[in-house]
């Protein structure tokens, strides 16, 4: 028989909280109320039948300041209902992987009446999450105490609450004694080993993990191109032709990593659960509005938005918007060519040491200036994906990724390629790589990591002052904790990330041929990346909520293009190189050939290796 919610007491007079909501200074006490008692209602009366308290009680409310703080949990009973609800997936004694269901609970490894670490943290705050998500509205027509934020039924109250400005944010707590845990064996202790990925997964989830998964595989794939470029750099410093070998085996690389990492994340998100996980059905973005109607595939009641206005918007605006920015891109690349034959030009007058230090500079600036440039156009990218009214979150991540890709691939290779098959000048090639990739890196490293985790200590020792001044009879720790978490940074997920994996992964297989230490440079970076993610994560950023995800999603795909670009790019500079040309020196057709059959064969069995 199936077991529900309305058949069983999920209720516990203390629980331990999992999740915080901050509510506006200003909001009405009906409204708190009213939010109340819709969260700890039963399931059948269309409550979330959760456990619910304020951070401070009446007394403390007087003497402390953030009075709208508030506490969400769940009993256990409640949480393994809901796990059943999302349909996670666990490990059987039998060792296969099913959808977890309460009734069968014990044909489940690990699971025990009296064991409580069944389910990991980052599932239960998972689980109260998509409950307080799923709280729809009924026969509400606005929210109580506010006319203006109206609600139609199968309208989902977190979503409307947050856009009304009414709840602040919603953020799951950390667990100080587990994290600390994870931090002594992920990155407190600067050591070569592989990293916990499956204790990052217990606590961060799956995207988390995935992420830093693919960073470590990708650090040692690039191992092999660091020990063969550290010689080859060596030995061929001088001769800036003799790329032809290694630009082969580079053609090989970056064709081969992707498709054993596939397997293994595979092997890995199964382990998980992810892989054979349903998907939910997808909720409108809180962002998307329309005019309200009748769904025709759901049936709900909800914001309809006319697909060809949609398109407009895309075609009229956003299009001629990213063509006008990859002009201003080239525009700057043609400044920076000006200055670098500025530079030349002085050096070769004067020919001291102070004008070939100054070779550099011209290339340091624009590496300045193309950081600058793909920060502000990825606000204007973001501005413009909101404004074209997607309705999945899905869609919107995807027209984002396409958008910014674009223009950062243009933005940070096209100097490279105007060099490389324009001017044919190596040796600048050589430069300008060597450049861009050292100073992009530093400046990710500052801005990123360093910046932020040197503000939050500041804003962490006013906290720490503030609660020594509390009266003995507040639970300081516990305040201490929330209010510090509050005022941390949302971390916005891991796109930036991938981006920076992405454009490093560029660098390396693109033009590595003619620089042979750019692969050494990427492990260096990518072993302080490490270290300097984690710390990100786990004392710089609010915790992010759980997302179960099967693979790196749209980023395989970008990946994989980058290696079809690599293929071709590295078979045109094998062709353009004295050793092969001088294989063909009276029919430059047999040379294309050769050429273009090179670039066909790799790239047919990558696609047929996708396709198996």
């Amino acid at each position: 028989m199936k077991v529900t919610l309305s058949a069983l007491d999920t209720f516990e007079s203390s629980f331990t909280p999992l999740v915080v909501i901050e509510l506006a200074q200003d909001v009405k006490e009906e409204t708190k109320e009213w939010l109340k008692n819709r969260i700890i209602a039963k399931k059948k009366d269309g409550g979330a039948q959760l456990l619910f308290r304020p951070l401070l009680n009446k007394y403390e409310k007087e003497t402390l300041e953030n009075q709208n703080l508030y506490l969400v949990g769940a009993s256990r009973l409640r949480l393994l209902l809901g796990a059943e609800a999302v349909g996670l997936v666990k490990e059987c004694n039998d060792n296969t992987m099913r959808a977890f269901t309460y009734g069968t609970r014990h044909n489940f490894r690990g699971f025990d009446d009296d064991n409580d670490d069944f389910l990991t943290m980052a599932e239960c705050q998972f689980i109260i999450k998509h409950e307080l998500e799923n709280l729809r509205a009924r026969d509400e027509k606005m929210i109580p105490g506010y006319p203006q934020a109206k609600l139609y039924p199968g309208k989902s109250l977190l979503r409307r609450l947050l856009t009304s400005g009414i709840i602040i944010q919603v953020f799951p707590l950390h667990d100080n004694e587990a994290l600390k845990k994870l931090e002594d064996s992920w990155y407190t202790r600067f050591t070569l080993k592989y990293q916990p990925v499956d204790s990052i997964r217990g606590y961060f989830g799956e995207t988390i993990a995935l992420y830093f998964g693919f960073l470590e595989y990708f650090t040692f794939a690039l191992i092999p191109m660091a020990v063969i470029g550290l010689p080859y750099y060596m030995f061929v410093w001088e001769d800036y032709d003799k790329y032809v070998i290694f630009a082969s085996f580079n053609l090989i690389w970056s064709t081969v990593i992707l498709e054993v990492w596939k397997r293994g994340c595979a092997n890995m998100t199964y382990r998980w659960g992810t892989l054979v996980m349903k998907r939910q059905f997808e909720e409108p973005r809180p962002g998307f509005h329309g005019v309200l109607g009748i769904n025709s595939v759901t049936g709900r009641e909800e914001p309809l938005y006319p697909s060809y206005k949609r398109q407009l918007r895309i075609y009229l605006v956003s299009l001629p918007f990213v063509c006008l920015c990859l002009y201003f891109s080239l525009y700057v690349m043609m400044i920076y060519f000006d200055m670098e034959a500025w530079a030349l030009e002085l050096h070769e007058d004067s020919g001291s040491e102070w004008t070939s230090v100054l070779l550099y500079v011209p290339s340091i600036i624009y590496a300045i200036v193309i950081e600058i440039m793909n920060r502000l156009y990825r606000y204007a990218a973001e501005f413009l994906t909101s404004w074209e009214n997607h309705r999945l979150e899905s869609a919107y991540q995807n027209h984002l990724v396409l958008k910014v890709l674009v223009f950062n691939f243009l933005n940070c290779f096209a100097s490279l390629f105007y060099i490389a098959f324009v001017l044919r000048d190596m040796k600048l090639l050589r430069q300008s790589l060597a450049t861009l990739l050292i100073t992009s890196q530093i400046l990710n490293q500052v801005v990123e990591s360093l910046l932020p985790y040197w503000l939050q200590r500041k804003h962490h020792a006013q906290v720490k002052r503030k609660v020594q001044a509390l009266k003995a009879d507040v639970d300081a720790t516990l305040y201490e904790q929330v209010v510090l978490e509050k005022e941390m940074g949302t971390y916005l997920g891991t796109f930036d990330d991938y981006l920076e994996l992405f454009l490093q992964f560029g660098y390396v297989s693109l033009f590595s041929c003619v620089y042979p230490l750019a692969a050494a440079f990427a492990v260096l970076n990518n072993f302080t990346e490490v270290n300097s993610d984690a710390l990100k994560m786990c004392r710089v950023f609010k915790r992010p909520f759980s997302e179960p995800s099967a693979s790196i999603g749209v980023w395989q795909l970008a990946f994989e293009t980058m290696s079809v670009i690599s293929v071709v790019t590295n078979c045109a500079l094998i062709g353009m190189s004295p050793q092969v040309n001088a294989l063909f020196p009276e029919s430059k057709v047999d040379l294309i050939l050769i050429v273009v059959a090179a670039e066909i064969v790799p790239i047919r069995w990558d696609l047929e290796t996708r396709l198996s």
